[in-house]
Parts: structure tokens; sequence; C-alpha cells
């Protein structure tokens, strides 16, 4: 019987080892991984620059406590700051607790407004978390069953609508921001349509909202750019990133611009591990290969070279609803719910996984070869092809 509490249902392989795209099971399997630690490791595995950096820090400081000043955490903060055009940085271990610190932000600026109870306006099928905080503003009812009473504050309506939100802004006065994926991942890879986000900035700024950008799966170069608001001209007031940004070190973010990044103060929000000298050390190696290497780039590129292949193997396909993505975070909706194919998908000799419960997901990593990206799209189109001739 195993020790650990059984809140994942693990498929049945163990992980050995890994190196760039591919990963090796304890029996010496080797498999393409397509989801990357569910969207963590874009630079792959054992990437030996991250390695590297990983190890010179651990010989020399793993953590200190956020008492003192930590080099490494203010030039990450620079860094993140610049490419998220952002003016200050927290930094916590996971994107839940980034989240959470974007709805703290959120109801100090309702307070510094004198509103009493302020409501973030939030969407149907987002994902933000699993803490109580970030698990408040999820859209997914079945994983909050068991919890009881819900934190208070979140007036939910459907995502890419923006007519709901403007007629929100018309009947209360308690609306203190708008917290948005800007391509939803768990839900589906769901990407709305391209005056969305600025629809939603414009309401921002005539109400004095808020505008707060969940980055964290689609965020550090996936789809294209650093941001997947940056795609659309958008600039937020508070921007949460996490996953790629450490390539598998825990570390989050909530970035913040203007009056947003004045709001903390000491007391007012902390972490024992956030923003460690380990952990940061990671990362600005991410942040430093990503941009010499120009992988948000290769990303887009591709993204845009495997949807192609999936939209030729698989458009006359019956029981593919849609094929959609943006760069290195795409989706393949089916007619019916498909959850084995994660199984069926690892006897291939592939990783991805299956979310909403019928779209097949797919995270790559960013510096695979054009020939792995084809391999990958050959091995899930054969795959989804006898699947659904079934």
């Amino acid at each position: 019987m195993s020790a650990l509490m059984a809140t994942y249902g693990r498929l049945p392989m163990t992980v050995a080892r890994g190196e760039g795209l591919r990963l090796w099971d304890t029996e010496g399997r080797e498999y393409l991984d397509a989801l990357t630690g569910i969207a963590v490791c874009a630079l792959g595995h054992a990437h030996p620059g991250v390695a590297k950096a990983v190890a010179s820090q651990a010989n020399t400081l793993i953590h200190s406590s956020n008492l003192y000043n930590i080099p490494n955490q203010e030039r990450l903060g620079e860094e993140l700051c610049r490419i998220a055009k952002m003016d200050k940085v927290f930094f916590a271990n996971s994107g839940a607790e980034a989240n959470e610190a974007c709805i703290k932000i959120a109801r100090l600026h309702g307070h510094a407004r004198h509103i009493e109870n302020p409501q973030i306006v939030v969407f149907d099928n987002a994902f933000h978390g699993r803490t109580m905080g970030s698990l408040a503003a999820t859209g997914n009812d079945k994983i909050k069953v068991g919890f009881g009473q819900m934190l208070e504050g979140f007036i939910r309506v459907p995502f890419d609508d923006a007519a709901a939100v403007e007629a929100l802004a018309k009947t209360r006065d308690d609306i203190v921001a708008v917290m948005v994926e800007p391509i939803q991942g768990e839900g589906g890879v769901h990407i709305p349509s391209d005056d969305y986000l600025p629809a939603l900035r414009k309401i921002c700024d005539d109400n004095q909202w808020l505008l707060i950008v969940d980055e964290i799966q689609s965020g550090m170069g996936r789809t294209g750019d650093w941001f997947a608001h940056q795609h659309k001209g958008v600039l937020p007031d508070v921007v949460a990133v996490a996953k790629a940004l450490g390539n598998g070190m825990p570390i989050g973010g909530c970035l913040a611009r203007g009056n947003a990044a004045e709001l903390m103060q000491p007391g007012s929000h902390g972490s024992t591990f956030g923003g460690n000298p380990l952990a940061c050390a990671a990362a600005l190696e991410v942040i430093a290969t990503m941009e010499s290497e120009q992988l948000p780039a290769r990303a887009k590129a591709l993204g845009d070279r495997m949807l192609d292949g999936f939209n030729a193997a698989l458009h006359n396909q019956p029981g593919v609803v849609n094929i959609r993505g943006r760069g290195m975070m795409m989706g393949i909706e089916l007619n019916q719910d498909c959850p084995e194919l994660m199984g069926k998908a690892m006897d291939e000799g592939v990783l991805l996984n299956v979310t909403a419960g019928r779209v097949v997901r797919l995270l790559p990593p960013y510096i695979m070869s054009d020939d792995d990206a084809d391999l990958i799209v050959e091995r899930v189109s054969k795959l989804i092809t006898e699947f659904l001739s079934n």
C-alpha cells in the first residue's frame, strides 16, 4: 500500500529519467513527452543550462529568508518585469499561490476605493488552482465537491462574452477586477475571439477595475510571445505566471504595474520559500535561454507546423469536432469523452492528457526538432483515428 494520499489516478508507468523531449521509464521504455509535466518543462528534460545553474546555486546557497535581500530574486524580478512590462513582482512557489496574491491585490484595490465586499468577475470553465481562494475563482464545480462553502467575492459569467461583463458594469458598483485566462487551458484549450481581451481592457479602464490575466499555463513563450495577452497588444494590471518559468523548479510570480503594484506592503503577504535563491537561479537561466535561442518564436513555428499536420491528418475524420491551438498549446476536441486515450497514447510511446473530458491536450517543449514534431503528429493522429473508428 502506498504511503501517498490518493489525489491522483496515476497511470501504470514509473518515470526514471529524461533528456530533451524524451522520457524513459524504469523498464527502459522511451516516450515522447508532449505534456512536459503539464506545460512546465518548456526547455525539455535535464536541460544542461538549467542543470548547471541549479547545481552551482545549490553549492552556494539554497535558501535564505525573505527578511533579507536575495540577489537572484532581485535580478529575476527585473527580468520578469522587463519581458512582461510590469513594475513589481511577488514570488511564490506555484501558480495557485500566484493567483492567491492576485486575488488579495484585487481586494486591496477594492478596499482602497472603500468597497466593503469587493467582487471579482471570473469565467465559466476557468481554472485558477486548487487552494481555497483560487478554487473559488475556478469555474469547475466538480473539483469543488466536498470542500464546503467557497470563498465569496466572485461573479461568474460566460467566457468570450464581453457583453456579459459590460452588463455587470451597468448594474453593480462593487466589482473591482476581472480575472481571466487569455487561453483556457484546463477548460479545453479555448481561445477567445480577437477582440475579447481588448474589450475587457476597455471595460476595466472605464470602471476603475483591475484586469488580472492568469498566464500560468499560457505564459513564458508557450503561445509564441512571452505572454498570450501580448498577441493582442493588451497590457494588464496584474499577471500570474508559473509553470514554464522554472522548467521544473517550483516557482510562481504575481506581477503588477501602476497603483496595483503598490498595494502590497509589509505584512500584507508573504512566503517562506517563495523566490528562494535556487528557484530563482533556474528561472534566470530559463529566461536567458529562451531569449538567446528565440524560443517563443520557435514555439510559434512548431505550433503552426503541428496544427497544419493535425488538420491534414484529421480534417475528414468523423468525430473530430475541432482542432485548435496557439504555439505549443494545442487541443483536439472529440465528440465523446476519451480519458482512456492517455493510457493508449502511453502504449504508443507518447505522453499527453485529456482535459474537459473530450479534449486531447498537447503542451510540448519548445526545443524539439521538426522531425520530432511530425512524429508526435503522426502518432497522435493515428491514435485518435483508431479510437474513433472503434
